[in-house]
């Protein structure tokens, strides 16, 4: 399978959440070898969509000559596409929803109605597309916190996505937090080996490495004795 890896935080690889996607990869390529690149996003070149529509009405040229061209190849022949990144203001960190915005050239001007709603119809063909979600946060928990970044990569992507949220993420980079962590990351290894297998992850499992590691009261006073 040919995964594409859009790392959203500008820590690259030292992005907390990054240690949570790169134990789901290893779960896997545990289950088989898989092809996988990871682009951080805040090394490219992207400019901001101007809503001009050209792309849509002109075959998907966009007015902008920048690495999205390249990105949206890459896109085009990938099997997986995972979303990594921090939780910023409830939402995607900038660089990557540029990225997301500049996804236009794949839609047309042209809607249709599916069930309820009304959706762009795609100038390219990229329907065996799956979509994975993968963000961490500081807050010791998932609720209140990830709803909105969620409903959009719903809305996105509204056919084949799996979302995983994951609270106290910071403690990925803290070593002293290892009696944690490593079993977590167990977890989501054990999560990524079930997806490369089934295309999905049990709801159980995926419930249980969404909790916090531990806590919430006893996280919250670390992070606030580190003030």
């Amino acid at each position: 399978m040919k995964i594409l890896v859009l790392n959203g935080s500008p820590k690259r690889e030292l992005s907390d959440t990054m240690h949570v996607t790169r134990a789901f990869l290893d779960g896997m390529n545990e289950a088989a070898p898989q092809a996988v690149h990871t682009i951080h996003v805040i090394d490219k070149h992207i400019e901001y969509c101007t809503g001009c529509f050209s792309c849509m009405r002109n075959g998907g040229t966009c007015i902008h000559d920048d690495n999205m061209r390249e990105i949206l190849n890459e896109i085009l022949a990938s099997d997986l596409l995972i979303w990594s990144f921090p939780l910023y203001c409830y939402g995607m960190p900038a660089p990557l929803k540029a990225l997301l915005d500049r996804t236009l050239p794949l839609s047309s001007m042209a809607m249709q109605k599916v069930g309820e709603r009304y959706e762009h119809i795609g100038q390219a063909d990229f329907s065996r597309l799956r979509y994975l979600m993968i963000s961490g946060c500081g807050f010791p928990n998932s609720r209140h916190n990830f709803e909105p970044a969620a409903a959009q990569f719903r809305l996105c992507f509204p056919g084949g996505h799996t979302i995983i949220t994951v609270p106290e993420s910071p403690m990925f980079n803290a070593p002293e937090a290892a009696v944690v962590t490593e079993p977590r990351l167990a977890l989501v290894r054990q999560a990524g080996k079930q997806y490369a297998k089934s295309g999905g992850i049990d709801t159980a499992l995926l419930n249980e490495i969404c909790s916090p590691m531990i806590p919430e009261e006893q996280y919250a006073a670390i992070v606030n004795g580190r003030v």
